[in-house]
């Protein structure tokens, strides 16, 4: 019986250890050059707003759609991204959530979207021991101030968490592509 045990005890380390997915050389060359580049784009394909009463109230209304939740609400089919071209972003990403006090909702005509055009500043790329790599920079608006982290992955998904100074957070998973240089 002790060595059923002992060996059902082994197969389960083989097999966590075996289900690591591992990205192809190509896979983090490519990363490697889209990171050092600083010109890529992201499209996200859901987008996981900050759990708080006032989101689980919209939720239960239903005016989510079928397959959302208040945590996280599909964008696919929604216009969104987040574009890096060296030390310029912009910005144009659908925001589910609730604000602090000192900025109006829908202020413009982005509906309370996270837009944002000129310069990022503070940019800190760090890689990680799975070859994605960590990036977090400033960027401001007319109104907001914001700190973005992404994690980029060998396999081109990505995260994208957005700190502001008036606006709970909020996080976006999708995909990373590289931008083609329009000089």
């Amino acid at each position: 019986m002790r060595h059923l045990y002992s060996f059902i005890l082994l197969l389960l380390l083989v097999s966590c250890s075996s289900s690591k997915s591992t990205a192809t050389q190509a896979e983090i060359d490519a990363l490697d050059d889209l990171v050092n580049g600083k010109r890529f784009v992201i499209e996200s394909e859901w987008v996981y707003p900050q759990m708080t009463n006032a989101m689980q109230q919209i939720s239960n209304t239903g005016i989510l759609g079928p397959g959302n939740n208040a945590g996280s609400i599909s964008l696919i089919g929604n216009p969104n991204f987040l574009k890096i071209a060296k030390d310029s972003i912009s910005s144009y990403l659908p925001y589910f959530g609730e604000r602090q006090m000192n900025t109006g909702y829908g202020r413009g005509n982005n509906g309370g979207a996270i837009v944002l055009k000129g310069l990022i500043k503070n940019y800190e790329i760090e890689k990680n021991n799975d070859n994605s790599y960590n990036i977090s920079f400033d960027a401001n608006n007319k109104n907001e101030n914001f700190r973005v982290y992404l994690r980029l992955f060998p396999n081109l998904n990505s995260t994208i968490r957005i700190n502001s100074s008036s606006r709970f957070s909020i996080s976006y998973q999708g995909h990373v592509k590289p931008e083609l240089s329009k000089e």
